[in-house]
Order: structure tokens, then sequence, then C-alpha cells
């Protein structure tokens, strides 16, 4: 068994960082993941968690020595659960592989997490435990050295892809908060002139009140003069 670990920094919030982990593919560099699909989504609303299940597909070259062990299949499938843990702000993705599982198995397990001194910026982990199944074991050794390998080209290229998807969901962000506000502004504004109005046309109904009571005491004057003195 090999293990590949890896580890850096996203220079956004775990917020933003978590909620754009859901646009993470497809992007420019990570070209081997042609496809995800959701199989399942759960809310836990008393803990907080949400779990997530997924499949993803993906499609990428392989040595010509290894091609010849898996018959050609150049496809393969991952299953992924995530769960985005609210309380202690977690993002963690655990996978395997589903394709030709008998032969290597992969377990990667990755965290998103909050940078303890700078709420700006997260923290990225990332570990797979490589294991694979053959006759020879120097032929073991070498499936599970080309698999380190090729977790490392992908963790580089994942690097980059994610950070470009996380420049674009940052403009998206800052658009969205502008909206907020240009909404606000504007709602304040609405009430603002409707409460000018309203003051306008209550001023208005008063006034003509007014009005009509005064001319209803002047053409009844006389009769309301008589009827005084009648009591009187």
């Amino acid at each position: 068994m090999k293990i590949f670990s890896n580890s850096c920094e996203f220079y956004y919030p775990w917020e933003q960082v978590t909620a754009a982990n859901w646009r993470k593919y497809p992007n420019e560099m990570s070209t081997h993941v042609v496809a995800v699909d959701v199989l399942r989504r759960e809310l836990d609303p008393t803990c907080k968690i949400l779990t997530t299940e997924r499949l993803i597909t993906c499609k990428q070259s392989i040595p010509s020595w290894l091609l010849c062990m898996v018959g050609g299949k150049e496809v393969s499938y991952v299953r992924e659960v995530s769960t985005v843990d609210m309380n202690t702000k977690t993002l963690t993705l655990r996978s395997i592989n589903l394709t030709l599982n008998n032969l290597l198995k992969v377990y990667e397990t990755v965290t998103y997490k909050p940078d303890q001194t700078d709420p700006f910026k997260t923290c990225f982990n990332q570990e797979a435990q490589i294991t694979a199944y053959a006759t020879f074991q120097r032929i073991c050794n070498k499936i599970e050295d080309w698999s380190v390998e090729r977790f490392g080209e992908n963790a580089k290229k994942g690097k980059i892809g994610f950070d470009s998807v996380l420049k674009i969901f940052n403009e998206q962000w800052e658009r969205r908060d502008e909206l907020v506000d240009e909404i606000s502004d504007k709602v304040v504004k609405t009430y603002d002139d409707l409460k000018i109005e309203i003051v306008k046309e209550t001023d208005k109904i008063l006034n003509e009140a007014e009005h009509v009571k005064k001319s209803i005491l002047i053409e009844y004057y006389d009769i309301i003069k008589k009827a005084f003195k009648r009591d009187q």
C-alpha cells in the first residue's frame, strides 16, 4: 500500500470554497473528470449536516503496460460521499474507485477547513490510500507508484482548476452582494417615496374632509342655529 498526501491553502473564506465545490467540475485543468452525477442528498436540520453522494466519471489515458491488464478501459467511475458540517465548519469528501477495484483500490479523503488565524483562507488536506492487487509484488509496486504519480499530477492541475473556479465564483459572490445592496437601496427608496405619497394623500383627504365639514356647516347654519335656540 502507498500513501499520497497533499495540502494547500485557498485564499477564500470557507463558506465560499464549500459553495464553489459543487461547481468544481468541469474546469479547464481537470479535463479527466467528464461527468458528475448527484445520487443522493440529505440534510439533517438538527445536526446541521448536509450529506451528498455523487458518481464521478473519469476518462484518462493510462500506460500501455497497464492498459493490457485492464482490457483497454480508459473510463472509470468513482463513488464520493461528502458531508458539510456547519457546526465545525468542515467539508469532508470520501471516495473510492468502483472500476477495476479487484486490481486497484483507492480510498481518498479530502477536507476543507477554515484557517485558524485567517478567516479569509481555507485549508485543504488530501490523503489517498492506494493498494494494488496482483500476482507479483513487483507489479503491485509498479501500479501503486504509477497511481501516486498520477495523483500528484492531478492534484497540481486540480489546484489550478479550482482556483479558476473560485475566482469566477468570488466575482459572482461579490456581484450578489452588490445586487442585494442595490435591491435594499431600491426598497428603502420605494418605501420612502411611498411614505411621502401616503402622507400627501392623507393630508389631501383630511383637507377635503375639513372643507366638506365647513361646507355643511355653512349650508345648514340657519337650521342648526334655530335648533339650538329651540332647545334653549
